[in-house]
């Protein structure tokens, strides 16, 4: 059997879908599975042994991106050549779904029109999966977007199971840094995120990371990446010395500084999927996302919302003078990140 999975983007939906692959390759385990990918969110899954192929697209290339990647058109002539058994879509555009109903698979998997991002995207499967939640989006639909992903394999006769999610272990001279300055223990802050309104202040950030080293005697490492250098360095100049910047990092080293950190602090970003996914102990901040649908999974992990007061469901910036994140308070975090600490890592 051949399955080619179809997720291009962005690196928590990835993360997400990861479980997928993991569980097509426990019920076949000599079977080939690929995955169609934009070259920006190539480098989770080189992370992922249960993949045999990446095919990485470059239609929209990322600056300063090092995964080359074949144009839209050569990656199709490649898809189609393979001539694949099943394509499953887990994006829901218009875009994902042709781009499977093209490989010539002759089976399709995808959602139906209310979890398709785009709902004339269903036209295009020949099996579609209804959740029979409502719609992704509905306030009715409280599964995390993990257990409706693993649904889709319910065509193929593959029951939902706890998600798995096989990332590998790496070496990363950043996580290995942080360990040394830090002394063997910290927190890992993150205050960047793709949507402005998912972002707790960094005046907040440092507030809570002077606050954990006086009551914890933990340090603080402040992740970022491409965009992010100026949020992290507010954070780290406000934290009278109780937090440590990171080198800008790439997705390999996220994963280990997550793996190491005693407990993980950021919003809805894929960051944050990366740490609950390889078991950090998370304390997640939401706002225009629910943590329902969007959040950490272990039942110790701990998160804040105001999801449920947001005018702004959905939207990448707030159109309100006061984003919702601004009424978790310093102590709120504090006392949340106590907590998730007192409890340790799972299985730990």
């Amino acid at each position: 059997m051949k399955f080619l999975l179809v997720r291009l983007g962005a690196l928590g939906d990835i993360v997400h879908a990861i479980p997928v692959a993991a569980a097509l390759r426990r019920a076949h385990p000599s079977a080939r599975i690929d995955w169609l990918v934009s070259a920006k969110h190539r480098d989770i899954l080189d992370l992922v042994p249960v993949i045999d192929r990446r095919l990485v697209t470059n239609d929209r290339p990322a600056e300063g991106s090092r995964q080359a990647g074949m144009s839209l058109l050569a990656a199709l002539r490649e898809l189609r050549s393979t001539s694949y058994d099943v394509t499953i879509d887990m994006q829901g555009l218009l875009k994902s779904a042709m781009i499977a109903r093209a490989t010539g698979a002759p089976r399709v998997l995808g959602f139906s029109a209310p979890y398709a991002r785009e709902p004339l995207a269903r036209v295009f499967y020949t099996d579609v999966h209804d959740p029979g939640g409502g719609g992704m989006y509905a306030a009715s639909e409280t599964r995390h977007v993990v257990q409706i992903n693993l649904g889709l394999l319910g065509a193929l006769g593959i029951p939902v199971a706890p998600p798995e999610f096989p990332i590998e272990q790496v070496d990363s001279p950043v996580a290995r840094q942080a360990l040394e300055q830090s002394g063997g223990r910290y927190a890992l802050l993150n205050p960047g995120a793709a949507w402005p309104n998912k972002r707790w202040p960094p005046s907040r950030l440092a507030a809570l990371a002077v606050a954990l080293r006086e009551r914890q005697g933990l340090m603080s490492v402040v992740l970022w990446g491409p965009g992010e250098g100026e949020l992290a360095g507010a954070v780290v100049a406000e934290a009278r010395g109780a937090a440590l910047l990171s080198p800008q990092t790439t997705i390999a080293d996220v994963v280990a500084l997550a793996r190491a950190a005693l407990v993980m602090v950021s919003g809805d970003t894929g960051p944050t999927h990366i740490g609950a996914a390889v078991g950090t102990p998370i304390v997640g901040l939401y706002g225009p996302t629910r943590p329902e649908r969007n959040g950490p999974w272990l039942p110790e992990d701990v998160t804040l919302s105001r999801s449920s007061t947001c005018q702004c469901h959905h939207l990448r910036s707030c159109k309100l003078e006061r984003m919702c994140l601004l009424d978790i308070e310093v102590d709120d975090v504090l006392q949340a990140v106590e907590r998730r600490l007192s409890v340790g890592r799972a299985g730990a």
